[in-house]
This record gives C-alpha cells, structure tokens and sequence, in this order.
C-alpha cells in the first residue's frame, strides 16, 4: 500500500516541513489507498506513454503514475510542496517536478522537451476552483495529448460529461464535446480526501478527438454563440442570443427559423450541431 494514504505519515511528513493546508488553493490530498492506482491504470499512461500531472500536492497519484508510466511530470503551484514531494517521491528516478502556475506555462514546450516527441496523458487532482480554465487551457491549445483524467468535484463532472441538448448540459459541456469524448470514470466519496471537502467528487476522462466532433465555418463564431446562449439559462435561446451577442431579438429569431429551430427554444435544447448550424448562419 502507498504510505501515502496513511494519514499519520501524511500528517507528519507535512509538520516535518511545516506546511498547513491553503484553502485559496483548494488543497484536498487523497487518502483512499484505491483511487490512484485506479487513476493511473485508467488515464493510459504507461512504458511508451508519459503523464503531466497537475497540482501533485503530497505525491500520492503521483507515485502511482510513476509506477506505471515510464516518466511523469508534476506542475505544482505552491512552493512549500517542492521540499515535501522531494521527499515522498525520493524512490521514483523517473518523476520531474516544476514548480510552476499551469495557466502561464508553456505545456506544449514541456510536452516536446520532458518527452521528447513521445505519447502523453494528463491526468489530476484538480483544485476545484480552476477546474473548468485547466480544462479548457489543453483542450483549446491544441497540445499533443491523448486524453485528460482528472478528478473534479461530482457536480462538475456531470455538467462537463453531459451531453448537449439535454437539461444537464452547459457551455462547458460543449465546449468539452466539441474537442473530445468525455466519460465519468467513477465516483470518489468526500472521506476520500485529508481535510474531507464538502462535497463528493467524480473521476472523469475527456478523450482528445482528432478532428472537432462538428465542422464549423469559425471557431470563434461557434464559441461566441455557445458562450451567449448559455449566458442566461432561464431566458429562451433567442433572448439569450440578442442579449449576449447585441443584436436585435427579430435579426436572431430570423436566423433561427432559417436553420430550423423554434424562436421559444432554449440553450439546453440545442446540440452540437445545433449550434454549429446557427454559429455558420450568422456568418453568412
């Protein structure tokens, strides 16, 4: 068994190197012995595949990325976990750490020097805070990965794996589905965690599409009018639309009679290609 799930050799290891838990970084460590390993096995990492790993905290996934992937590299934020993870991770030869904000760095660069034009995966336990702008960093730079298993909170999951058009769905989940496949792995009880948060959290894996899942005539375009739709759920598709893109009620209702959708339709409603059709009709 990881020692790391040990809470009193967590516990000492971090009053070893005087560090407290920072809730505006939304640190929660794993504790539960099966998640990590079910974790590493899951997100595909392995002896011809390595994994960035975001927000490592104590090292506990990360030990049990290393066990499998031939190298991992753990981007962490807080500077007082450098000192702790040299010390958890001690026994791996084939873990890199970097002390670093994931948002201002260049994955990409990491990505081609740490594995040198290899395969990569990412897989984490996100702080749930920046769950949704991590997410959304490696999917729009187009970075040379496989796929994304992190764990987010259970709410989360279901709003980024839900599938358009349904009552679940959001712009996040279309965001998600236009550049990937997303699933929920399986669940992960709050007592999970050392300190336990408030809520349950899930283990999702978006699984990177080759090709967008809808052709658009402007990327730009069909993100602007996902973003408006979404921008106020409780209003119809053709307010939300006026509202978030500044232009007439009647020039929206117009354009979404010609591609066939009902003026009193809501965002919810819409799928993927749904709204490829609208965004290409406002460009024409």
């Amino acid at each position: 068994m990881n020692r790391l799930t040990d809470i009193s050799y967590v516990k000492s290891v971090l009053s070893k190197h005087g560090f407290t838990f920072s809730k505006a970084l939304g640190q929660n460590f794993l504790i539960n012995p099966n998640v990590c390993p079910k974790m590493a096995e899951e997100c595909g990492c392995g002896a011809d595949v390595g994994v960035i790993e975001i927000g490592p905290g104590a090292g506990v996934l990360t030990n049990a990325l290393a066990d499998v992937a031939y190298k991992v590299v753990a981007i962490e934020l807080d500077k007082r976990l450098i000192s702790v993870l040299e010390e958890t991770l001690s026994e791996h030869n084939n873990v890199k750490i970097i002390n670093g904000d994931v948002m201002k760095l260049d994955i990409g660069k990491i990505i081609r020097e740490e594995f040198e034009g290899g395969e990569a995966v990412v897989c984490a336990n996100l702080p749930y805070y920046i769950t949704s702008p991590v997410i959304m960093k490696f999917l729009e730079e187009r970075l040379p990965i496989n796929s994304l298993t992190v764990m987010v909170q259970k709410e989360a999951a279901d709003r980024i794996c839900a599938v358009p058009g349904t009552r679940e769905s959001g712009a996040i989940s279309a965001a998600v589905n236009y550049y990937s496949k997303p699933e929920i792995l399986f669940r992960v009880s709050k007592g999970s965690f050392l300190p336990a948060p408030k809520v349950d959290s899930a283990v999702i894996k978006l699984n990177i599409l080759k090709e967008p899942s809808v052709g658009v005539g402007d990327e730009k375009m069909f993100f602007k009018i996902v973003k408006a739709a979404f921008s106020q759920r409780r209003k119809t598709l053709a307010n939300s639309l006026s509202s978030g893109l500044s232009i007439s009620k009647s020039e929206v209702t117009q354009i979404l009679e010609r591609v066939g959708i009902n003026q009193t339709a809501r965002a919810e409603e819409m799928t993927m290609e749904n709204f490829a059709a609208i965004s290409d009709e406002f460009l024409n």
